[in-house]
């Protein structure tokens, strides 16, 4: 569990993603195997240009030969502030000295494989990701000059117990199967960016239309997935955790077009949209009540209504007093949530917006074409 976090303001820490962790075990590992040096710690060089002339240093947990041409090494991932599923796990590699030129990686047992096409790697890989295979090929052919190797290297990474942590990510959804993925740009997690999500976001789309689909939907939580999904009978690859961020979604589709998208989320959050927010954390935009109060007074609420909605404590509490006076406040903030998305996504996308409340049940949705 993560700790109890303190009551006074304080700068947040930032954390090492797992690219960066096996990059540190990859030297440990070499320097070992070509250099007999056995390290306790490792220096690695940030990805350029973020990382440019950076170095982190990473405490190693264990380093050891495991054969004459196989050295292992392991270390902790700290994503410092991050709520990181990933936070704490062993991050482990096996460096091997082989006679082919170049570097070949492989997954070891908690790291995933490619099962769909539409994510940065081919199907049948390893879930290295780009970036860090290019920390790793970089620090390792830096390390073979040094040694003058003249051979080339096979990398396995593993994860202890990362099939399990694998189950609290969006891994299995994009067709990454049996493990994690070895994920990083910049090599430093940053406390609360929620980059990593906002890549799922963007990965799912990617997958999505790589796979042929024209209908997506993305949801802000599980009632809203559940609801959506049973709707429309769709497959798992068909739907986005969405989350908070409606403009990681609604901004991908200019890179992965799909002929139609549905927003389903909690009647909060789509007032947000509806308000024109695209980030709709608590900690970025609030529920507008004001402007709730604005939408039932045009369709017809009399002043008392009007009053009562803008004293109310949450967004339901305003939609339940308008329902008992036969105001769909929900139908009408689906459309103006709509009439906001539209501007943003790609001509002729068909784009719909359902509300539902914390039991999964429909409130309210609307349909339109972007221009």
């Amino acid at each position: 569990m993560w700790p109890e976090s303190s009551e006074k303001k304080q700068p947040l820490r930032t954390g090492l993603t797992t690219g960066t962790c096996a990059t540190a075990c990859c030297l440990a590992g070499a320097h070992l195997l070509l250099g007999n040096i056995h390290k306790t710690s490792a220096s690695v060089t940030l990805p350029k240009p973020k990382g440019a002339s950076k170095h982190v240093d990473l405490e190693l947990k264990l380093v050891e030969h495991r054969g004459p041409t196989t050295a292992y090494a392991e270390t902790i991932k700290d994503a410092g502030d991050d709520p990181d599923a990933t936070h704490g796990a062993t991050i482990w590699v096996t460096v091997s000295l082989v006679s082919e030129l170049g570097i070949k990686f492989c997954a070891g047992a908690g790291v995933g494989t490619i099962t769909r096409s539409g994510l940065l790697l081919e199907v049948g890989q390893a879930a290295i990701n780009p970036v860090p295979r290019q920390m790793m090929s970089e620090h390792l052919t830096h390390l073979a000059q040094l040694y003058q190797y003249t051979g080339g290297f096979k990398v396995t990474i593993g994860v202890v117990n990362g099939a399990e942590i694998a189950k609290k990510t969006m891994n299995g959804r994009l067709g990454i199967v049996d493990g994690l993925s070895i994920l990083g740009t910049s090599g430093i997690v940053r406390p609360f960016s929620c980059s990593a999500w906002i890549a799922s976001i963007h990965q799912g789309l990617d997958v999505a239309v790589a796979n042929n689909y024209a209908h997506v939907a993305a949801a802000t939580g599980n009632a809203s997935e559940a609801f959506i999904g049973e709707y429309y009978a769709l497959d798992d690859m068909q739907l986005i955790e969405m989350g908070d961020f409606a403009g990681a979604v609604l901004k991908h589709l200019k890179k992965s077009p799909v002929k139609r998208l549905t927003i389903c989320g909690g009647f909060g959050k789509i007032s947000k949209l509806a308000d024109g927010h695209l980030d709709l954390h608590s900690g970025k935009s609030s529920i507008n009540l004001p402007k709730l109060a604005h939408t039932a007074q045009r369709l017809g609420a009399d002043n008392d209504l009007v009053t009562a909605i803008k004293a109310c404590n949450t967004s339901l509490e305003a939609l339940g007093l308008c329902q008992q006076q036969g105001i769909d406040l929900a139908a009408a903030v689906c459309q103006d949530a709509l009439t906001f998305a539209l501007t943003t996504v790609p001509n002729s996308v068909q784009l719909e917006i359902f509300a539902v409340n914390r039991q999964g049940e429909l409130l309210g949705r609307a349909a339109g074409v972007a221009p």
